[in-house]
């Protein structure tokens, strides 16, 4: 990925260094994790799925056509920049993150400006260890998570690390893909989709929030796609970084992590997708560059 000198974004905010121990609350790109009771969604971390499986299992819908969560959405208008409560370090890093941040805001500015809409963009938080933000605590082993509360992505970066010794999937896109991953939650968040999921989920069956889960993840990870059309088009990928992503989508599949934390799957407790599932949404999104493509609400997930 042809990262480095281009535009860095202004909305990351490094609190690192202010964390310390203890357990936040779970959430996950790709450990199972649950959709937000109130502010909070999505994440990237892949360690303790078990007990974030578990207690995903409050979240489950009950005879709620999943058409429902397209409509009533809001426009996502106002905001803009966010002022920083503490500067980035520079460090390469930073500099990487920074560069992705602002990739996925000239996409999404451009989308939104093309429907009439304003696109507020996200902050981006750095932290270590643990960070509070207006869905409670968090600890690093929830990994990356969006925050519908206080439209913040928060990043241990430290996950990257774990993402490529632990489970295979190393490179700078891959990473990009988990960073896209998580704006497209606040994409869902702008348009109302989360707000109108967590309205509906007050009164889901176990089974049915699972599913409704499935088809946020997914389309998050179809946005993200999207956002890799848009910067392929720009010549900034190079040979193998769609691989990348795809192969860290594979690894992140809800049953490939299962088989390896616990060494047996438990489809009805999926809440993020499949691995084939995960990699076909990325794909679908990449290949068409449309939001279209990204129904997972009204097609076969």
């Amino acid at each position: 990925m042809r990262w480095r000198g281009r535009r860095q974004s202004d909305n990351v905010q490094d609190d690192r260094g202010e964390g310390g121990g203890g357990m936040g609350l779970p959430g996950g790109f790709g450990r199972g994790g649950r959709l937000p009771v109130g502010p909070r969604v999505g994440g990237g971390g892949l360690s303790g799925i078990i007990i974030l499986v578990v207690l995903f299992f409050a979240l489950r819908a009950c005879g709620i056509d999943p058409m429902q969560v397209l409509t009533d959405g809001g426009s996502g208008s106002g905001g803009g920049q966010v002022t920083q409560s503490g500067a980035p370090a520079n460090d390469e890093m930073t500099q990487f993150v920074s560069t992705v941040l602002a990739e996925t805001e000239d996409t999404w500015n451009g989308i939104f400006q093309a429907e009439g809409l304003k696109y507020e963009e996200p902050k981006l938080v750095l932290f270590s260890g643990q960070v509070r933000s207006a869905c409670g605590f968090a600890s690093a082993a929830s990994g990356p998570f969006y925050c519908p509360g206080d439209r913040k992505v928060y990043l241990d970066t430290s996950f990257f690390d774990q993402l490529a010794r632990q489970f295979g999937a190393a490179g700078d896109f891959a990473q990009a893909y988990v960073i896209a991953h998580e704006v497209g939650h606040h994409v869902q968040n702008l348009t109302g989709i989360l707000p109108k999921f967590n309205q509906m989920r007050q009164q889901m069956s176990e089974a049915d929030a699972n599913q409704m889960s499935m088809r946020v993840e997914l389309q998050a990870d179809c946005f993200a796609g999207v956002w890799g059309y848009y910067t392929d088009q720009k010549g900034i990928l190079e040979s193998g970084d769609v691989e990348e992503a795809l192969n860290a989508a594979q690894q992140i599949g809800d049953d490939t992590l299962q088989k390896r934390m616990q060494g047996y799957v438990v489809p009805e407790s999926f809440n993020h997708g499949t691995s084939e599932q995960r990699q076909r949404w990325f794909a679908a999104g990449f290949k068409s560059g449309k939001l279209s493509s990204c129904d997972t609400f009204n097609n076969p997930i």
